[in-house]
């Protein structure tokens, strides 16, 4: 009986993780060695980010549990879950650089605020700039009308001192 109620409150864990998560990846880590796990669960780790290598029928359970059972098409084989609760962005990113330096790490697809997305659609991802990035984008966008105003007012009024007028 233990078992099987340890394997319900993983479940229950695991739906929690899926239900508050904005961002949730699924990737095969077949083929990394250890210290190549623990630096890349570091790096997530570092950046507030869970990764939990779990068995497929548990999270199958919890996924229908959570209505997040768009996921189950990605939980075939070996099976690592990264869990993004505060940026949408910085798993992809890690994930996507990881990948690219370590051809054994395999993206298979996740969640984005609720949607499905494929590797390619984690991939697009990861190529946008990060929150940051993207404020200070959007500041500079908003700046630029002001500073334009303030640069012709003082052309303006260059000239008429230079006329003296």
């Amino acid at each position: 009986m233990g078992v099987r109620e340890d394997k319900a409150a993983l479940v229950d864990e695991i739906a929690g993780k899926l239900a508050e998560s904005k961002t949730t990846i699924v990737s095969d880590y077949r083929g990394l060695t250890v210290a190549e796990i623990t630096e890349l669960r570091k790096k997530l780790r570092d950046a507030g980010i869970e990764f939990r290598v779990l068995k497929n029928t548990l999270t199958r359970r919890a996924t229908a549990q959570s209505g997040t059972a768009g996921l189950d098409e990605y939980l075939k084989g070996p099976t690592a879950v990264a869990f993004g609760v505060t940026d949408v962005i910085a798993p992809a990113k890690i994930l996507n650089d990881f990948a690219l330096r370590h051809k054994a790490l395999e993206i298979k697809g996740g969640m984005v605020e609720g949607r499905v997305v494929d590797a390619d659609g984690v991939r697009s991802l990861a190529v946008l700039p990060s929150r940051d990035g993207l404020l200070s984008m959007l500041l500079s966008v908003l700046q630029a009308p002001m500073r334009n105003f303030a640069y012709a007012t003082k052309q303006i009024a260059d000239q008429k001192e230079a006329s003296g007028t």
